[in-house]
């Protein structure tokens, strides 16, 4: 097959000889990759003259971005440290809180089995989701602890745990002869000799059930303070609540009086647990002998 030529002919403008040459596609394409790699390597002097010229600036620029990267990396880890710290000790005074109220079983995010201290070199964004799960864990233990004082609270100030009134105890709980009688029979609680008119206090948190006479309790309040405890103010003067009232430990409720089947200006005072009279001694823990008030 015979070769393809091309003729180059170079026309002068004077009036010169003109010039042709004959070459071939061969010589061409060769010509042609030349012109290509001459092309390519006059552009890679001038990237690389140029990056030369230019680096300097770009290396210090990147230096002090990895300085100022550095810093933040080192107060972010030193946060977490602190952040496991503080979590730490608050978690031990969620364990000591738990055992005041009285909450079984509560251990820290670690223990739980959700994630512990985590080393200072790992204590970096691979570190968060430990910490987020141990303040998780502490967030519903707390919960939980909150619940159960708040419970035991409400129990505590429904407990009757104050006298209702300061004086002398002169009959207690329990069988006794009657003062009117003089048979044997059974006092459902105590009494509290005091002067007349003194103030009546209620023992414990409650609302008042019932207010006014009572029959053999002359002038009398009866107050619920929930879990089925229940107090009883008799032989009053007057009342000063109302059925449906609420009152809390301390509030006046009445006065001293010689109401109802009485000899003597005195308070009977009693305690009832779901509806049963106990000894109101048993849960008065201030001292009822004091001078009245």
């Amino acid at each position: 097959m015979a070769k393809r030529h091309h003729t180059i002919i170079l026309i002068p403008h004077a009036h010169a000889k003109l010039r042709k040459w004959q070459v071939t596609s061969l010589q061409v394409g060769i010509a042609a990759v030349a012109f290509f790699l001459l092309t390519l390597a006059a552009s890679l002097f001038l990237w690389l003259h140029f990056s030369r010229n230019l680096n300097p600036i770009e290396i210090a620029r990147l230096k002090s971005e990895n300085e100022q990267l550095r810093r933040t990396n080192l107060t972010f880890e030193s946060s977490v440290k602190k952040l496991q710290d503080q979590i730490g000790q608050y978690e031990e005074r969620t364990r000591q809180l738990a055992i005041v109220a009285g909450v079984e079983g509560v251990e820290s995010g670690a223990e739980a089995g959700v994630g512990g201290g985590t080393p200072l070199d790992e204590a970096g964004a691979s570190g968060l989701p430990a910490l987020e799960s141990r303040a998780s864990h502490l967030a519903g233990v707390l919960d939980t602890v909150a619940s159960k004082l708040n419970e035991r609270m409400s129990w505590i100030s429904s407990t009757p745990a104050i006298a209702p009134v300061k004086g002398i105890f002169t009959s207690g709980f329990g069988v006794r002869a009657d003062p009117l009688t003089h048979g044997r029979g059974d006092h459902q609680g105590v009494d509290i000799a005091a002067a007349p008119g003194q103030p009546v206090r209620a023992s414990a948190d409650g609302v008042v059930i019932r207010a006014g006479d009572v029959g053999g309790l002359g002038q009398a309040v009866f107050i619920a303070h929930g879990f089925g405890v229940t107090t009883r103010y008799g032989h009053m003067s007057r009342v000063e609540v109302r059925p449906g009232q609420r009152v809390k430990r301390g509030d006046v409720v009445g006065r001293v009086g010689n109401t109802g089947r009485s000899t003597g200006y005195h308070l009977h005072y009693e305690v009832r647990v779901d509806g049963d009279p106990v000894n109101p001694l048993a849960y008065i823990l201030d001292d009822t002998t004091a001078g009245g008030s």
